[in-house]
């Protein structure tokens, strides 16, 4: 793993050779960022089925993903499709056949991926950056699309946090509003709350107007509060959680025209 670090946090950042095995075709296999550690409490991040085990579909810490998006051309009738960030993948096995290479960069505060892909009429480059900057932890990536037809992009990050002691999880800084949900409710005060206890968990779809950034207020049983500020406002909007570790996934969806490229971010604030 890569390690960025300070007087305050340690950011562990998967490095895609060395730690393969922590990888599938569901992740992006740059820029992963693995586990935040305080100094003097821990970690700050969990999982689905952390800390007793790991696999490479559920993750751990602060992944993201390009999977919903497979990059091929319609007729193609093989089951290989590009996986942005991964590589080549069989996508009814649901496995990587080809991993990408990364160029990295690292210094002690910063670590940069960037990797090109070339599948079928496709070409894309795509570079990851992640930076620890005081108690704020910098995502920031960019795809360019190096070839002459449509690119149609759909990421979303899945961080997993662990359970704050009391119900409520988070507010967002506009309006939400969502089906009535066995496992979460809208708290007078803006806060989702987990619904019921004991809490068995669940994934619901959250209806929004917004369209500024996205700036997220949440509830940590270690920190008290955390925060997170996206550079876009989501174009879908999902909470999931089980009983260890619950997560937002702000949904980011672009087409690129040939040459075109698109950059954004998120600051993970600790």
């Amino acid at each position: 793993m890569y390690t960025l670090a300070n007087d305050q946090l340690t950011v562990s950042v998967l490095d895609p050779l060395a730690d393969q095995e922590r990888m599938g075709s569901r992740y992006c296999t740059g820029g992963y960022i693995f586990q935040v550690a305080d100094h003097k409490l821990g970690d700050l991040l969990s999982g689905p089925t952390y800390p007793d085990s790991f696999n490479v579909f559920d993750g751990q810490g602060i992944p993201d993903s390009f999977n919903l998006s497979p990059v091929r051309d319609n007729y193609s009738a093989d089951p290989t499709s590009l996986i942005i960030g991964i590589g080549l993948c069989d996508m009814k096995a649901n496995k990587v056949l080809e991993f990408c290479n990364w160029e990295v960069t690292h210094q002690a505060d910063r670590v940069r991926m960037a990797t090109e892909h070339h599948f079928q009429s496709y070409a894309l480059r795509l570079e990851r950056v992640v930076t620890l900057i005081e108690r704020t932890v910098r995502s920031e990536i960019r795809v360019e699309n190096l070839g002459q037809g449509f690119l149609n992009l759909r990421w979303f990050p899945h961080p997993f946090y662990p359970h704050p002691v009391t119900d409520e999880l988070f507010r967002v800084n506009f309006p939400v509003s969502f089906a009535e949900d066995p496992g979460f409710v809208l708290g007078a005060n803006g806060y989702i709350r987990r619904k019921t206890s004991p809490w068995k968990g669940g994934q619901t779809k959250l209806d929004h107007a917004g369209d500024t950034k996205l700036v997220i207020q949440q509830r940590h049983p270690k920190l008290g509060m955390v925060s997170a500020t996206c550079s876009f406002a989501p174009d879908f909007f999902l909470i999931w959680g089980n009983p260890r570790t619950f997560s937002w996934e702000p949904y980011l969806e672009r087409t690129l025209l040939g040459s075109q490229d698109y950059a954004w971010s998120i600051d993970y604030d600790f």
